[in-house]
């Protein structure tokens, strides 16, 4: 109804402002679309922003509404009690559940509904009153020298100005939210252990002498898997592949088999990763251990850090070709052109030409691939198994710091203990590397960038 008040403010006042066009008496500052959109915000957000804290606060107006009633005097005084029956009586009034454990919740359901409807009715009734007043006032308003269009713009302004500062915000955040957790975690681990220890196996205090866990915390096993799966094995399958498709697909296919070539490709982007985690497990694995033992490898495993690579590389190819691909074509036709002219073959065109023009994006697709692969965690799981190992053979298993953050943090788990706190801790140390990974890809981009008329 809130909308619909909004769409008839609209024309209404779109049509009194093509009446001052049509007078001819002055000429009018804004266009009359300008004027109805004037109307119809004053009308509709001030509507919907009621609504929203009406929603918050009307919760509470409901639970003392039915505690006021007659129903509600056999309540028990403990407050846990209280609270579940009436969390079950909530539940029955708004068909959220079917059935109550408690018979006490039943006889309240009927209490929750009147007081639901009516405050309910308040709160959209109020909401209406509140947009036609809004609307109206804003209509009275226009005029041949009101600038409406100064008004919306500055209003859009604004809203961009909210979106913009709800991702800083929310950034920020999350970078204080690791970082007190990740000092409580480092008031009881040393942080040199952390950063530098090699063995990794947190376990829950049960003792108060277990408070630390000394030498349990080391977390160089977790970034070295890190590292050798997501930055060093998918890398060496993503970023030739991805690169050269990108070359392929701009510079000598045929503009019939990029139409199909093209897509086909970036739907690998879009397959979910746990499919990726299957191929690995299933698949990949299996086959990489076989091939280990045939030619006699030791330390082979059917979770490997080789399988998950592998795996994770073709899941990022798009990443990589994507941006490539779009840089590339960006490149002026001028250019290419020139360097043809000057004698140079194709492929020397595209080595010291078109790739050295597009180095900012192609620089951008393999960042976002590393992010990608690094922020990974089912196919790791799949793959490359759980254990915390220090090695360099790609046959055997390792894990990641992703990996092990789920661990710490899935089930039932004491929020007070170094193990859990451990996980805020790889998120931080996590958040600071790929902070400086983009400052070194800027730094890398400015030194290399050229600029082209």
């Amino acid at each position: 109804m809130i909308l619909g008040l909004g769409l008839v403010a609209w024309l209404t006042s779109r049509a009194k402002a093509q009446a001052f066009a049509r007078g001819g008496e002055t000429r009018a500052h804004s266009l009359p679309g300008y004027h109805g959109w004037y109307v119809a915000l004053w009308a509709v957000v001030p509507a919907l922003l009621f609504l929203v804290v009406w929603s918050s606060v009307s919760g509470s107006l409901i639970d003392q509404a039915v505690l006021s009633s007659p129903a509600a005097a056999s309540l028990p005084p403990e407050a846990i009690q209280r609270a579940a029956i009436l969390s079950e009586a909530r539940g029955l009034a708004t068909g959220a559940i079917q059935g109550a454990f408690n018979p006490q919740a039943n006889t309240l359901a009927p209490a929750y509904e009147d007081a639901i409807l009516r405050y309910g009715l308040i709160g959209g009734g109020a909401a209406l009153l509140l947009a036609f007043a809004t609307g109206a006032f804003a209509f009275t308003r226009l005029s041949p020298s009101f600038r409406a269009r100064t008004k919306v713009e500055r209003l859009v302004m604004g809203a961009l100005l909210v979106a913009s500062l709800v991702a800083i915000l929310t950034t920020l955040g999350i970078a204080l939210s690791l970082l007190f957790e990740s000092m409580r975690f480092f008031a009881r681990v040393s942080p040199i252990e952390f950063l530098f220890g090699l063995n990794w196996s947190p376990q829950m205090a049960i003792r108060a002498d277990q408070a630390g866990s000394s030498g349990a915390f080391g977390a160089v096993p977790l970034f070295w898997g890190t590292i050798f799966i997501g930055a060093i094995i998918a890398m060496i399958v993503a970023i030739p592949l991805g690169l050269m498709s990108a070359i392929y697909l701009t510079q000598y296919a045929a503009p019939r088999t990029r139409r199909i070539m093209k897509p086909m490709l970036e739907v690998l982007a879009g397959v979910p990763t746990v499919v990726y985690g299957y191929f690995a497990a299933l698949t990949v694995a299996p086959a990489i251990r076989n091939f280990a033992v045939a030619v006699g490898i030791p330390g082979a495993s059917s979770e490997s850090a080789l399988a998950a690579g592998l795996v994770m590389g073709i899941m990022i190819i798009p990443f990589v070709s994507s941006m490539a691909d779009d840089s590339i074509a960006a490149v002026p036709q001028a250019m290419r052109d020139g360097s043809l002219a000057l004698g140079s073959t194709k492929s020397e065109t595209i080595k010291k030409v078109l790739l050295p023009a597009a180095l900012p994006g192609v620089v951008g697709g393999v960042l976002l691939a590393v992010s990608r692969a690094i922020g990974e965690t089912m196919i790791v799981v799949m793959a490359a198994g759980l254990a915390a190992n220090l090695t360099a053979n790609p046959f055997q298993s390792v894990t990641t710091v992703t990996t092990q953050i789920v661990q710490l943090l899935t089930g039932d788990q004491e929020f007070d203990s170094a193990k859990t706190l451990s996980a805020f801790a790889l998120g931080l140390v996590l958040f600071i590397v790929t902070l400086l990974l983009n400052i070194v890809a800027l730094r890398v981009v400015k030194k290399y960038r050229e600029a082209y008329e």
